[in-house]
C-alpha cells in the first residue's frame, strides 16, 4: 500500500485528492491549517474505506507550511507506518487580492510568497532525504497557468506560481540522479475557494469570476493528479498544463 502526503487538504484540489487517493486503496496523510476539516475529513475517509482488514486509511498532520520548525516536527515525528511518503503532492497555495502592484497589500505579497513559494520549500525539503534514501518517489507540484503567462492585477501571484515553474523545473534535474519524479500540474479556472479567499470571503464576488462558462472542478484536478501518480516508473510527466475548454490561457476566456 503507497503512502501520498497531500498538503492544503481541507479544501479544494487537496480534499478531492484526499478523497480520490482513498478510494483507491491509498495511505492518505492529510495536512493543512484548519484541524475541524480535517478531521472531518479523516472522519469520511475512515467511514468510507476503513476497514479491520486494511486498517485505517488517513492520518491528520495539522500545522502550517509556512512553519518550517512545525514542518519539519511534523514529517519527524511520523509513525512507522506512515513516515514512507511515496508522493508528496505540494497544493497548499492561495492568491489574496486583485490590485495593481502600487495598490497592492504587503501583508498579501507575504502570505502568498511564505505559503505557496516558502511553503512548498519547507514540505519539500522535510519529505525528500527519505525519497532519496529510497531511491524513489514523486512529487507533484500544483502550479497555474498564472505561473506561465501573467494578467493584469495578478502581479505577485503570478510571481509566486512562476517561482513554482521554475523551482518544479529545479527539482526535476536535482532529483534526476536519484530516481524520483516530478511533476507541475498547472491548472487554469477552477471553481474551488480560491476566488473566495482572494476577495476576503466575498462570495457574491468570487462566482462572478465564473459566470458564463463551465469552469475546472476540484474533481477534474484530483483525477490527473492520480492518473499522473500511477503511470509506470519508467514514464514521469514533467509539465501538464489543464484548463477548461472555454479558456485558452491566463487571459483569453470565452464566456456565453
Amino acid at each position: 500500500m503507497k503512502t501520498i502526503l497531500i498538503t492544503g487538504a481541507t479544501s479544494g484540489f487537496g480534499e478531492a485528492s484526499a478523497r480520490r487517493f482513498a478510494a483507491e486503496g491509498w495511505r492518505v496523510i492529510i495536512t493543512g491549517r484548519r484541524r475541524d476539516r480535517l478531521d472531518a475529513l479523516q472522519r469520511e475517509l475512515e467511514g468510507l474505506h476503513g476497514t479491520v482488514e486494511r486498517g485505517h486509511v488517513s492520518y491528520v498532520l495539522c500545522f502550517d507550511v509556512r512553519d518550517r520548525a512545525a514542518v519539519d516536527t511534523a514529517i519527524a515525528g511520523l509513525p512507522p507506518k506512515w513516515d514512507t511518503i511515496d508522493v508528496l503532492l505540494n497544493n497548499a497555495g492561495l492568491a489574496a487580492g486583485l490590485a495593481p502592484l502600487q495598490e497592492g497589500s504587503t501583508d498579501d505579497w507575504d502570505r502568498m510568497l511564505d505559503t505557496n513559494v516558502k511553503g512548498l520549500l519547507n514540505v519539500s525539503r522535510a519529505v525528500i532525504p527519505g525519497m532519496i534514501l529510497r531511491k524513489s518517489g514523486h512529487i507533484i507540484n500544483i502550479g497555474s497557468t498564472a505561473g506561465k503567462e501573467v494578467y493584469a492585477k495578478g502581479n505577485v501571484y503570478c510571481a509566486s506560481k512562476f517561482a513554482v515553474d521554475a523551482l518544479t523545473k529545479a527539482m526535476r534535474i536535482d532529483l534526476l540522479e536519484h530516481g524520483v519524479k516530478v511533476t507541475q500540474i498547472a491548472p487554469g479556472a477552477a471553481e474551488t475557494e480560491f476566488s473566495v479567499v482572494r476577495f476576503g470571503g466575498d462570495e457574491d464576488r468570487a462566482k462572478q469570476v465564473y459566470q458564463g462558462f463551465d469552469p475546472l472542478r476540484a474533481e477534474d484536478i484530483a483525477d490527473i493528479v492520480h492518473y499522473v501518480a500511477t503511470l509506470p516508473s519508467h514514464v514521469c510527466i514533467n509539465d501538464l498544463v489543464v484548463t477548461p475548454t472555454a479558456q485558452a490561457n491566463s487571459t483569453n476566456i470565452v464566456r456565453r
